[in-house]
């Protein structure tokens, strides 16, 4: 009965600081009654960390809070993309400067001497900000997150200030205070973790995932589908190209058809993964996308015969879906790039693509009206030569 009565007081017990620590995280209240959707308690340093993800422009609203400090105190918090402890760490710093003041701004690590100097990181921070309140210092921050990832090392420390400026921090628990976290799942690791296997797939699937249904989505609809449609057009009025050139047209389309709807599978397994996160637009046309696409295949079955009174009809539709799904494709991609790649090159690398075919098409353009001009002036005595140049404006 004893024992019993002691279990019982130690689940109390427990329950109560397991309580106590969740207030300090999720319940915690801010001044301005701003609320984060994720938060996580620090394992060292009296620190928590609160954030709100915004994937649609890969960027994070931080609030930073370190307790049990005193007004000569500084606190700071970074992340660090290369992956290191302190060297490369991108620092956002606060202190209660001798005017009385909140000092709050960015500082770069590049050594082990640094003084946290002033500096622009190595990504955007639109804003920075700290408060006092008694014991804690708290930091407010908007990060546009490098690269690709959501998931980084970020560290947390404090140290002792020398007038305005931040002095060297103890040892002890300030050289155990890294951890990784991931703003988009909400999974993080502390520095005395091992990351296993499913910890580590867990942080990175889904920006592989994301990656992949970029690079799929390129390939098909952004170069295939469109090297398709120059093939058709430029490839048949070369006599010696028929019809080879049908075939190579047929075969081109159809694999971007095949590739773009394994991208379009995993951008609706993406959004299916992420309830709360929703592209509209760049959805919306991805579906337009697809549907367009499948119609377009599907229509191959009811190709009229070239001479039959129906052809020049489907040929009508059959260029208008055809271009309306380049168009759409080459604006889906953009949008698709703005949400991926914060850092702009991939973007880039894609308008030089788009450039290359573009100058492709103004010489084989001069080309085949030139081919055409030809054949017309020629059309007036040879009734076959007439008879190509209509085929060649039906196909």
């Amino acid at each position: 009965m004893a024992i019993s009565k002691i279990i019982i007081f130690f689940m109390f017990v427990s329950s109560l600081f397991v309580s106590s620590s969740s207030q300090n995280c999720s319940n915690y209240t801010f001044r301005d009654n701003k609320t984060y959707a994720a938060c996580k308690t620090l394992p060292v340093l009296n620190s928590f960390l609160h954030w709100n993800y915004y994937e649609s422009n890969h960027s994070v609203d931080i609030a930073y809070r370190h307790t049990s400090l005193t007004a000569s105190n500084w606190a700071a918090w970074s992340l660090n993309p290369s992956g290191g402890a302190m060297i490369g760490a991108q620092c956002l710093v606060a202190f209660r400067n001798t005017s009385g003041l909140m000092s709050a701004y960015t500082s770069p690590i590049t050594s082990y001497r640094t003084r946290l100097e002033e500096g622009p990181l190595s990504f955007e921070v639109p804003r920075v900000a700290a408060e006092f309140d008694g014991d804690q210092i708290t930091i407010y921050a908007t990060i546009k997150l490098p690269n690709v990832t959501t998931a980084f090392t970020h560290v947390w420390q404090h140290g002792v200030l020398f007038g305005d400026t931040p002095g060297m921090h103890p040892s002890g628990d300030n050289l155990n205070s890294i951890g990784i976290v991931d703003f988009a799942s909400g999974v993080t690791l502390d520095n005395n973790a091992r990351p296993t296997t499913t910890v580590a797939t867990r942080l990175s699937r889904k920006n592989r995932m994301k990656f992949v249904h970029g690079v799929l989505n390129v390939v098909s609809w952004g170069i295939l589908v469109p090297i398709g449609a120059m093939l058709a057009r430029y490839l048949r009025v070369f006599e010696i190209a028929n019809p080879m050139w049908f075939y190579l047209h047929v075969a081109c389309q159809l694999s971007g058809y095949v590739v773009g709807v394994a991208g379009w599978a995993t951008g609706i397994k993406l959004g299916s993964d992420s309830p709360g996160i929703v592209h509209t637009t760049h959805r919306n046309i991805g579906i337009t996308i697809f549907a367009l696409a499948t119609l377009q295949v599907l229509s191959l079955k009811f190709r009229p015969k070239p001479n039959h009174k129906y052809r020049s009809y489907w040929n009508y539709y059959h260029k208008s879906i055809g271009y309306s799904v380049i168009v759409l494709s080459a604006v889906n991609i953009f949008q698709g790039f703005d949400i991926l790649d914060s850092e702009k090159k991939w973007k880039k690398a894609y308008i030089g693509v788009i450039i290359f075919l573009g100058a492709v098409c103004v010489v084989l353009e001069a080309i085949t009206q030139f081919i055409i001009f030809k054949r017309k002036e020629q059309s007036a005595d040879n009734p076959k030569v007439a008879n190509g140049i209509d085929e060649l404006d039906n196909v």
